[in-house]
């Protein structure tokens, strides 16, 4: 791949993150229908959030492991921003430990339950609100160093923060 991949690799983050922001508004909506009686059967409910959790945590490991090392090589006074996203990293992660937790645990009862109703949906309220203001600060603040980086390692294969398949 030649320099116009280098060139975007802030713009891709971009484009995972909207895809990302797609699957948990689609996974926001399918825990609404079930959980008010209706939509997904608790099974897809439970694949899809799982299949959700898994690639938002290879995003966010990708970044930790990959993406942060090579800004902060490249770019130090981004080392605070680094820092605060990956606190944001562990908090979106104990909050998909506890929907993980919560999705295994779907089954026709638990839509007829209002203390698990509020649970279930606390945590995808809360995981939208989380990510959808870290995904904002991110961009804001690394998007254009991301585009201005140049990682020989990541030419061919896309990084893994730039991989949100789980099958990938």
């Amino acid at each position: 791949m030649g320099s116009a991949r280098l060139a975007a690799f802030g713009d891709q983050l971009i484009e995972v993150h909207d895809r990302l922001r797609g699957e948990l508004a689609r996974l926001s909506d399918g825990v609404d229908a079930y959980l008010d009686g209706g939509g997904t059967r608790p099974r897809e409910l439970r694949t899809h959030c799982l299949a959700f959790c898994t690639a938002l945590e290879r995003h966010h490991t990708g970044e930790d492991d990959g993406a942060f090392p090579a800004l902060a090589a490249r770019h130090p006074e981004l080392t605070p921003v680094l820092d605060k996203l990956r606190e944001d990293h562990r908090l979106v992660s104990d909050i998909l430990r506890r929907l993980r937790e919560l999705a295994e645990g779907l089954d026709a009862e638990t839509g007829k339950d209002p203390q698990e109703v509020r649970r279930v949906r606390g945590e995808v309220d809360g995981l939208r609100a989380i990510v959808e203001s870290h995904f904002g600060y991110e961009e804001r603040t690394i998007a254009e160093a991301l585009n201005a980086l140049d990682v020989a390692e990541w030419n061919g294969e896309p990084p893994d923060f730039l991989r949100t398949d789980p099958a990938e």
